[in-house]
């Protein structure tokens, strides 16, 4: 019965794959006489959209505790930061904004961690209609599905898995919460849990005498910590990962190549980021608290942006390890930014084999497509020139240390939220630098190279072959 069950669906896949290829066969037909967006426009096009209705919504008075309009400038950097749960601010969460303002920005941290296409489609779900092939085939781009047939089950479990999730972090962090703020515990407990399972990095902990604080009140308080590692954590491993581990429940060898990759560097750059960071740095604190400090700040540097100690007291050597965990980022298909773990290691992969002579790169006995590597390499540079670039842009403007701004440059890119205390006290110029850099980390390197770039130059002549030494 199983069989006949498991048979029934794989050819439900196969049929719709084949009705989506055909249906692009059609489209691409079509193009000639009527320009079609492409999966990759629609996806930058709907998060710029979010991103606008937001800063509109964030700049009405009643979005502001002293009932005040908010620059345009600020409501956009809030907004961006919000839908790109970057978590970057120029105006602390806590004591600027009103309980409205702050259920804006939950919401565009809600829109953002899931995407805007599987917010749109699990509105089309929700309200009985079906989902047509092309919006099948948005979705598998947004969430970086290997295939379109079963996405409609995938983004359902995407779904009831996030808010059950959250949920069961907030009830979590209900206890601390309550006994330190009473009933608004309640509201604060949804928003950080919100917060931390999107990787956005947002508090409302802020008061008008102690601004942009994040965690730093709890910074030996257990539970808080674990809870808002393992939030972050599960929401920067990846949906796909997710229905791996779900499916395969502890079988580590029935997972995908790609969940084992995740996984195995997810641990890597937890464990041994947080051991230079107990080692070299954080030595005022007790051994306790240290190591839950360093552990802490392994965590959260590479995807969320939540600090529980003063950033800017650490050590250069610190930062510089901070900067290229947040530029790694988390994994793909998931609520976090950055060039993603897969791509780092893909990276490490193809560099080891060249050391040893192989032709081909590979791992857990599986080989590496071409492609992938080249992708790879041109995501890394993408996001190191993004993020070099937005630095010295901003060292030069405000006349601010380079190694400060490009903190800030990779904590944008990467989606990530951590400062020095720099972003706060930015000119006009400086922020539109980091809205860009949050924008372009947020929606992808391919995603819109791919959208910048479809149609064109899809010859299949191949020019003459000479070589070049490199190296």
């Amino acid at each position: 019965m199983k069989a006949i069950v498991y048979n029934k669906t794989h050819y439900e896949d196969i049929a719709i794959e084949s009705l989506v290829r055909s249906y692009d066969h059609l489209c691409r037909k079509k193009c000639v006489r009527k320009k079609h967006l492409t999966s990759f426009q629609l996806i930058i096009l709907g998060f710029a959209g979010v991103i606008l209705l937001g800063s509109i919504l964030l700049m009405l008075p009643v979005s502001s505790l002293e009932k005040m309009p908010t620059p345009f400038h600020e409501a956009l950097f809030t907004a961006t930061s919000a839908v790109c749960v970057t978590g970057l601010v120029v105006k602390d969460s806590g004591s600027y904004w009103s309980v409205f303002g702050q259920t804006v920005i939950l919401a565009l941290i809600q829109i953002g961690g899931f995407g805007v296409v599987t917010v749109a489609a699990a509105v089309s779900l929700l309200s009985g209609k079906k989902i047509s092939l092309m919006q099948r085939s948005t979705m598998q781009d947004a969430i970086s599905a290997p295939k379109v047939g079963g996405i409609v089950r995938l983004t359902r479990f995407i779904l009831k898995g996030t808010f059950l999730i959250e949920a069961a972090g907030a009830m979590l962090l209900l206890p601390v919460f309550v006994s330190d703020y009473g009933l608004k515990g309640i509201w604060m407990a949804a928003f950080h849990s919100v917060s931390a399972f999107c990787n956005a990095g947002f508090d409302i902990l802020g008061t008008a005498d102690n601004a942009f604080p994040s965690l730093t009140g709890y910074s030996g308080n257990i539970l808080i910590n674990v809870v808002i590692m393992l939030l972050i954590i599960t929401g920067g491993i990846g949906f796909l990962t997710w229905d791996d581990i779900y499916r395969n429940k502890m079988n580590f060898k029935r997972y995908r190549m790609q969940s084992k990759i995740i996984l195995m560097t997810t641990v890597c750059l937890i464990v041994f980021p947080a051991f230079f960071f107990f080692a070299c740095d954080l030595k005022n604190l007790p051994a306790g608290e240290r190591l839950l400090a360093a552990m802490f700040q392994s965590v959260t540097t590479r995807t969320a942006g939540f600090n529980t100690i003063d950033i800017s007291e650490m050590s250069e050597a610190s930062k510089a390890v901070m900067i290229l965990l947040m530029l790694i980022g988390g994994s793909p298909g998931s609520t976090a930014g950055g060039m993603k773990t897969t791509t780092f290691t893909v990276l490490i992969l193809n560099a080891i084999a060249t050391f040893r002579s192989q032709e081909n790169a590979g791992a857990f006995g599986r080989r590496l497509e071409y492609h992938v590597i080249k992708n790879a390499a041109t995501i890394a540079m993408l996001y190191f020139t993004l993020f070099f670039c937005g630095g010295v842009a901003i060292s030069v403007y405000e006349g601010l240390p380079l190694l400060d701004c490009l903190y800030e440059a990779a904590s944008a890119v990467g989606t990530v939220g951590l400062t020095l205390g720099v972003t706060p006290g930015l000119h006009v110029f400086s922020q539109v630098v980091l809205i860009i850099l949050m924008y372009l980390g947020r929606v992808g390197g391919l995603t819109l190279i791919y959208a910048v770039l479809s149609g064109r130059n899809k010859g299949n002549a191949k020019l003459p072959l000479e070589k070049i030494t490199v190296g």
